[in-house]
């Protein structure tokens, strides 16, 4: 569980240290790499690892099919 100052998604509370819902890719770099995640809520996250390990770097809002009923 993570601890009282870890960071997690601002729209539904997912920890950033837990394992991504769901990765949508993954690209190499020189540093080590860039991932693309999806958060519980839709939220679409970059993650960078590299030697300092793994942390998201963006993030977009929640999945409008997740945040409540659709617009007529």
């Amino acid at each position: 569980m993570p601890g009282p100052t870890a960071a997690a998604c601002p729209h539904c509370g997912w920890p950033d240290e837990a394992e991504p819902f769901r990765t949508m890719s993954a690209h190499p770099t020189a540093a080590g790499g860039t991932l693309w995640t999806r958060c519980a809520c839709g939220s679409l996250q970059a993650r960078v690892v590299d030697d300092r390990g793994t942390r998201v770097v963006s993030r977009s809002g929640p999945s409008p099919a997740r945040t409540g009923p659709a617009a007529p």
